[in-house]
């Protein structure tokens, strides 16, 4: 994969942000920017509103009050975000590549090939096997596979290294990374420590108690 920059410089700036759901507040006036080159880390025990706040940040849950805005964008460039959620979205009875090649036909082809990007994060030799027969390590490498077929500057992460081993945990290391090589950033929320090369381009969010 290639280091150029390729995204326009953009700012996510979020200010007093309440997130929730059913009502309920688990987070409360939050107030953050996070710009190219950037990746934020979300911190806290469970049940403190880590995967509310990317769902409300990825537009499928409106925020309880405050507002945040993504400075920059283009309005034509198309989708600006990939929401990598913590369940993988796998279609078992699909071959590895097959399952890839679905995600690149919903999100766009504008990143590298679907034989690429398995190459990339393990899976190359596994692309004609039934994705039901991955283990809980290889199906989430698949999924973070959809972040390489198509380029989009934000990725919101929910605990991208569950079920990886420590080669797996190194792999979303150098993918996120790379992601900010090219101005492209991040907001991850994850129990496991990522580590970045340049600490300088890492912040962390702890949220607070259950309430």
């Amino acid at each position: 994969m290639t280091d150029r920059q390729v995204y326009p410089p953009l700012t996510l700036r979020a200010t007093g942000l309440s997130c929730g759901r059913g009502g309920m507040a688990l987070t409360r006036e939050l107030s953050f920017a996070i710009t190219a080159g950037q990746c934020l880390l979300l911190r806290g025990p469970n049940g403190t509103g880590k995967t509310t706040l990317l769902l409300t940040l990825a537009g499928i849950v409106a925020p309880l009050a405050g507002s945040f805005d993504l400075a920059g964008a283009d309005s034509e460039a198309g989708p600006q975000i990939h929401y990598c959620g913590h369940r993988n979205a796998i279609k078992p009875r699909l071959t590895v590549r097959e399952n890839l090649d679905f995600w690149t036909q919903v999100n766009g082809p504008t990143g590298i090939g679907t034989d690429e990007a398995l190459a990339e994060v393990g899976l190359g030799e596994l692309a004609g096997l039934d994705a039901g027969y991955l283990s809980a390590g290889q199906t989430r490498r698949l999924a973070l596979a959809r972040l390489l077929v198509s380029l989009r500057p934000l990725w919101l992460l929910d605990e991208p290294t569950a079920s990886l081993d420590v080669e797996g945990r190194e792999l979303v290391t150098r993918l996120i990374d790379r992601h900010l090589d090219m101005g492209g950033f991040a907001i991850a929320a994850t129990h496991d420590p990522i580590t970045l090369p340049d600490p300088g381009r890492m912040e962390t969010l702890v949220l607070g108690a259950r309430l």
